[in-house]
């Protein structure tokens, strides 16, 4: 299955719900996930926009003026899962040229290995679709920096599973996503990724939910930290 890396401009119309499964149990002591998580996304966001403003203002002018030189959009919207099944639009620095869908579905054609390694994790170690803008924004992160705006908005949680594809929710075999708002970051964004299959996605989220607290929404900020510093990425 081929996903694009597309910029919509009908940002404002309804983009309705995917088919989630039956809900996953929640832990009787979830007060701060029903309570407590999402005042911490907003408070957690709203100082680091603000203390932050000086740094990441000059850095996201920065980053787009690179994206514009090659010719695209340098913020484009993609359509990815939110709790419940509700599709949302999510915002990220452009990092893939325009012609993707074909570039990736050529590439998969001329090389079976590279067809394996995406049918099995839904990424690849090479992307042929990534500019080279894109790869250092990708290795460092910063092209999530949008997503913030998603935080604020409620459709997405600092911390939380990987947002998903809406291709993708056909064969997701979990349960514990649906339950929860996607996050920036979270357990399967600071694993090794590349050794995990996409289906493997699904166990952790069972584990995050299930182990959800503010402690661990703090150690996995924390360590997120760490993996963008060593460059592995989120």
């Amino acid at each position: 299955m081929i996903l694009s890396d597309s910029f919509s401009a009908s940002q404002d119309q309804p983009l309705g719900y995917v088919s989630s499964p039956p809900p996953a149990y929640l832990r009787p002591d979830q007060t701060y996930a029903l309570y407590y998580k999402r005042a911490f996304d907003i408070w957690l966001t709203g100082m680091l926009l603000l203390l932050a403003a000086p740094f990441l203002l000059p850095i996201a002018l920065g980053l787009s003026a690179l994206i514009s030189f090659d010719g695209y959009n340098p913020i484009y919207t993609q359509r990815r899962v939110g709790r419940h099944g509700r599709i949302f639009r999510m915002f990220k620095f452009r990092t893939m040229v325009h012609d993707a869908d074909k570039r990736l579905e050529d590439y998969l054609a001329r090389n079976p290995d590279a067809r394996e390694e995406w049918e099995t994790h839904q990424k690849l170690r090479y992307d042929p679709r990534i500019t080279m803008v894109g790869r250092f924004l990708r290795k460092t992160s910063l092209d999530e920096l949008p997503q913030l705006l998603n935080v604020l908005r409620g459709e997405m949680s600092l911390v939380g599973p990987r947002p998903m594809m809406v291709e993708q929710s056909a064969f997701y075999p979990g349960r514990a996503y649906y339950l929860t708002r996607p996050g920036l970051t979270g357990p399967w964004q600071v694993s090794d990724r590349h050794s995990t299959s996409f289906i493997d996605r699904a166990a952790y989220d069972d584990a995050y939910l299930h182990k959800l607290s503010f402690r661990t929404d703090l150690r996995l900020l924390f360590s997120t930290i760490f993996v963008v510093l060593r460059g592995t990425g989120v």
